[in-house]
């Protein structure tokens, strides 16, 4: 009781009031826990998608070491993510999609795929380094050496680590062999994985027709830097050259958010010399022929990995009756008109995922259309269907108007 009276009388009720013996003691508490629990329930809503960002952040899902982060952030960019929260990327560490990409969504996904010890076996030279690349051809580019097309990147697991002194994956490179061919009076240069003259015309596609010449014979064994010619006499050949376009691939990820891409081989355009038979009478040209198209540089195909995890705003697109076959037109007029956020204003009085002109006139899809996405994409849907008879329409008007 000394200690007590002791208190100064100005915080002797606040003493009381925190005591459990006070009449207000049990209310305080019971208000306290609602509290925690309302933010509980928040917290839940919002990783399930039904609630719009906080404050115009994003909420992003980070895959990384064997664990699932995932914070809410108003960085622009998926590198100036990580650096904030401090993740760091060692040699070789692969990040899907790239650093630069813009974080425009909620439940944005971030994948990070640390890299794991390889060897690059090119002949008699070994490089050790260390990639997460998904690709042979990949790794090598990483590693910074130098292929071409036509070189064979085999990925392998490591035999024997004690013997050969490589632990992990090992990439072997099968050089092809540079040789020059005078290609019916055009030079062309070539690499080819072909062991004789026979199997390059048939690796090549070249096909010899009667009093054709070839030097030096089928048979002949292919060696660095060796000249073959191929002859046509009796008419009169024209060759150009052609580019072949970079070939794509494209395989669908649902642990990237959809939408976002990932380039996980960079690929290249080749190359291929085209010779025509030229038909001339009273010398002039009448008609030419192909009689010949030889790929010269392989092109190498470009990998490119698609997301398709409809989580976030964008998984309300089902929900809204927008089919699957147009979610992509849906995103990139939405991405564009408002950046997916329900909330988007415009001087000119629009409003929402679409761009609404007035905004209440979404209110033909529900009276909650100033808050929920999914009554918003309900409106957007009627009105791309019903102003221009289906999103690819409304797409394609877009690109032309930048408007629709």
């Amino acid at each position: 009781m000394r200690r007590f009276s002791a208190i100064k009388p100005e915080f002797r009720k606040l003493f009381r009031i925190r005591s459990w013996k006070h009449p207000f003691a049990v209310p305080f508490i019971t208000v306290m826990v609602l509290v925690c629990l309302t933010g509980s329930v928040y917290l839940v809503a919002r990783q399930t998608n039904r609630l719009p960002p906080v404050h115009d952040a994003k909420v992003v899902i980070i895959s990384h070491d064997k664990e699932q982060q995932i914070v809410p952030s108003k960085e622009p960019t998926v590198g100036a993510l990580l650096a904030k929260l401090n993740i760091r990327l060692g040699q070789g560490d692969v990040v899907e999609p790239a650093l630069n990409t813009p974080i425009e969504q909620d439940q944005f996904r971030i994948n990070i795929y640390r890299a794991v010890p390889v060897a690059i076996v090119d002949g008699g030279q070994k490089t050790y380094t260390s990639s997460a690349a998904k690709t042979p051809r990949a790794i090598a580019r990483q590693a910074g050496v130098q292929t071409y097309p036509e070189d064979r990147i085999i990925a392998s697991p490591a035999n024997n680590s004690y013997q050969s002194g490589i632990i992990g994956e090992q990439v072997t490179v099968e050089r092809s062999v540079p040789i020059n061919v005078d290609l019916y009076g055009t030079p062309v240069a070539m690499r080819t994985q072909a062991k004789t003259v026979g199997q390059l015309m048939k690796e090549k596609n070249i096909k010899l027709i009667q009093n054709d010449q070839i030097s030096p014979a089928a048979n002949t064994p292919i060696t660095p830097g060796m000249q073959i010619s191929f002859i046509r006499t009796g008419v009169k050949v024209e060759t150009i050259t052609e580019e072949i376009a970079t070939p794509v691939q494209k395989i669908n990820d649902p642990s990237l958010a959809y939408g976002t891409k990932a380039i996980r081989q960079q690929g290249s355009p080749g190359q291929q010399v085209v010779t025509y038979q030229i038909q001339i009478v009273n010398n002039v040209e009448r008609g030419r022929t192909v009689i010949q198209k030889v790929v010269n540089k392989q092109p190498v195909t470009q990998i490119e990995v698609v997301g398709t995890s409809l989580s976030g705003i964008k998984g309300d697109m089902g929900r809204a009756g927008i089919a699957p076959g147009d979610y992509q037109y849906a995103d990139y007029i939405i991405s564009k008109e408002s950046g997916w956020r329900p909330d988007a204003r415009n001087p000119s009085g629009a409003y929402g995922l679409c761009q609404a002109l007035p905004g209440s006139k979404m209110g033909s899809a529900g009276a909650d259309w100033q808050t929920n996405p999914v009554t918003q994409l309900r409106w957007c849907n009627g009105y791309a269907v019903s102003r221009y008879g289906s999103w690819a329409a409304a797409y394609n008007h877009w690109l032309s108007a930048h408007s629709w």
